[in-house]
Order: structure tokens, then C-alpha cells, then sequence
């Protein structure tokens, strides 16, 4: 297993980290990614384990805290062989201040995570997204009595907008307080805005991207084709809205799993492989987060890292997934003499 550097810290994580949201499927929502019980977690943790994969990541909003409670029941005897990133922000709870990223929320959040996981620190804590209401200042000052008191080793967010990374960044300089070395962002094949602002600034700030959903809500699995019925399973398929990811054109889906399918004749590899592959040769990306139902999904999943795309295969799956720049991203495009893209 490759390992890199964590954005502009001293810490290095595999290039494939193990979602934990198919932990627990305590409710509906959850229930359409997964249900692993801490047997089968403590399995999909010694295939990690043993492919040199050591990094796991999880939420607490995840089946409403059962997926922590389930990767710390599963990983007992073994925490100092792996990292853990968890998030907080999003509402857990029912009163008032049980959301957002207030010194309030953001210590009963971290507190939380902590009994859950039944660990005294935490390697990779990150806001799962912004919040607009409590002062920069404010946030960055909790993490820093809570990276002094040893319970939070690294900070990172998720889902930012640039100018909400880039002012966190300044504010931190600013006043000497912990810097966020990650964000964690929806990248893949069928989701190419993250390098239109995102990376120039990771690139620029040296923070490193942290990859979820990589095959678009399953999109790349190779089970969305053209003529087919999506099949049954598909989180493609939830009744809920908020569950299937940005709405695409089904034919800029087809031509993405076309170039895939000819790559795969090329290569022997599955689809999902070298969708995979494809964002380990991206600018920034540190780790991409793999999720798994079952060990031979994980396993399919490990068979994406000890190679890699040639330069024309590369360039093959970029054309097939291009698609036209939003303003200003476009006019900058059209300077690239003194602009250049990042990729």
C-alpha cells in the first residue's frame, strides 16, 4: 500500500481508506449503503489490515453514532495500528445548539465520538461542512484546546466552498491556530467540479483532498449501462432524494462507462479499479475512501492501487468525462499562459 502526505502535515495515510457508513444501517437512509454488525466489520478490518490499508473513516451522524460505536468495538486491541478520521457538524440531536460547528456543539461532538470509539484521541477530525453562523475564530480556537489537550491530532474539514477553506486557512495564519491539512470532497470520474476551484487551492495551500463517493453513487460500478435496468441495489434506485448525488445526463454517463469498458479491455482491470486508479493520479488527492458491503467488494476495491493508468489512458477517461467549465473557470481556461490548470 502507497502512503502520502497528509496535505502540510507530518502524517502519512494509505491511498485507500475504508468508509465506515455501511456500518450499523440503523436507519432507512443508512440501511441503502450497508449494514455491517462488528463481526463483519472486524473482518473488512483485518482484509484492511492486512493489504497495509490502516486508514478508517466514519461520522457521527452515521446510522446515528452506531457506525463509530461499531469500528470501536471492532478495532479494540489493535488502536495504535490504525488511524480514525470522524466528522461532526451536521445536526445530532434535537435541541437548539445540537449542530454546527460552535465551541458548544463542536466539544459535545468530539466528547461524543470519542466514548463511541472508545479511543482518547482522535487522528483526523473534520467539520462535515461549513457553518456559516459561528465565527471562524471561534472554531478554530476549540480545535486548538482540543488538539492541546491531546484529544484531536489533526484538523480537516469537508464540502467547503473555496472562499470557505481559503478564509479558514487565513484566519488560522493569522492568529497561529491549527490548520485544516485536509478536505474531504466528493471527486470522481462524473464529478470533475472539485478541480475547478478546489484543487488549484489544495495545490496552492497544500491541503490535501480526502475522496469520497469516487464511483458517483455507484455510477462506476459498470452495473449502469446503457439499455439496462439500474439494477435493484443501486443507492441510484433510494427513494430518497438525498441520496443519489448530482443529477447527470444519462448519456455523459454512458460515454464515461464506454472509455471505462475499453481502458478495462486494455488493462484486465475492473471498471471500478480503474475509476479508482484515475483519482490516484489527480493533483492533491491524499486518500480515496473505498466503501464496502462485503469482503469481496473490499477486495475488488484493494485491486485498485500496485499500478497504474498509462499517460494515454489517462488522457482517454479525461476526454470521455469533460464537460464545459462554469464562470469564471472557463475564461481562466482560455489564459492558461498565465494560468495554468492544475491538471
Amino acid at each position: 500500500m502507497e502512503f502520502r502526505q497528509l496535505g502540510h502535515s507530518g502524517l502519512k495515510v494509505p491511498v485507500l481508506s475504508l468508509g465506515t457508513g455501511t456500518f450499523g444501517g440503523a436507519n432507512e437512509f443508512f440501511k441503502a449503503w450497508g449494514s455491517s454488525d462488528v463481526a463483519e466489520a472486524s473482518r473488512l478490518i483485518d482484509i484492511c489490515l492486512d493489504a497495509g490499508l490502516n486508514m478508517f473513516d466514519t461520522a457521527d451522524i452515521y446510522s446515528d453514532g452506531k457506525a463509530e460505536e461499531i469500528l470501536g468495538q471492532a478495532i479494540k486491541g489493535r488502536r495504535d495500528k490504525l488511524l480514525i478520521s470522524t466528522k461532526g457538524t451536521f445536526r445530532f440531536g434535537k435541541d437548539t445548539n445540537d449542530v454546527g460547528s460552535s465551541r458548544h456543539h463542536l466539544t459535545r461532538s468530539v466528547e461524543g465520538s470519542l466514548k463511541r470509539l472508545g479511543t482518547d484521541y482522535i487522528d483526523l477530525y473534520q467539520l462535515h461542512g461549513f457553518d456559516a453562523v459561528t465565527p471562524i475564530e471561534e472554531v478554530l480556537n476549540t480545535f486548538d484546546v482540543l488538539v492541546r489537550q491531546g484529544k484531536v491530532r489533526y484538523v480537516g474539514c469537508s464540502n467547503f466552498s473555496g472562499w470557505h477553506l481559503m478564509k479558514s486557512l487565513a484566519v488560522a495564519e493569522k492568529y497561529n491556530l491549527p490548520r485544516y491539512v485536509a478536505h474531504q470532497a466528493y471527486y470522481s470520474l462524473v464529478g470533475r467540479d472539485y478541480e475547478w476551484e478546489l484543487m488549484p487551492l489544495g495545490l496552492d495551500q497544500k491541503v490535501g483532498a480526502v475522496v469520497w463517493s469516487p464511483l458517483g453513487w455507484g455510477r462506476l460500478t459498470g452495473k449502469v449501462r446503457r439499455g439496462q435496468p439500474l439494477p435493484k441495489e443501486s443507492r441510484l434506485n433510494s427513494q430518497l432524494s438525498n441520496d443519489k448525488g448530482p443529477p447527470l445526463a444519462d448519456e455523459y454517463v454512458y460515454k464515461v462507462v464506454d472509455a471505462l469498458d475499453e481502458v478495462a479491455k486494455e488493462t484486465g482491470k475492473t471498471l471500478p479499479q480503474i475509476a479508482l486508479n484515475w483519482l490516484l493520479q489527480r493533483p492533491t488527492v491524499a486518500t480515496v475512501i473505498v466503501g464496502a458491503r462485503n469482503e469481496e467488494q473490499l477486495k475488488q476495491n484493494l485491486g485498485a492501487v500496485g499500478w497504474n493508468l498509462t499517460p494515454a489512458q489517462v488522457a482517454k477517461l479525461d476526454a470521455a468525462s469533460a464537460t464545459t467549465l462554469a464562470y469564471p473557470y472557463w475564461h481562466q481556461r482560455g489564459f492558461e499562459e498565465r494560468n495554468p490548470a492544475p491538471v
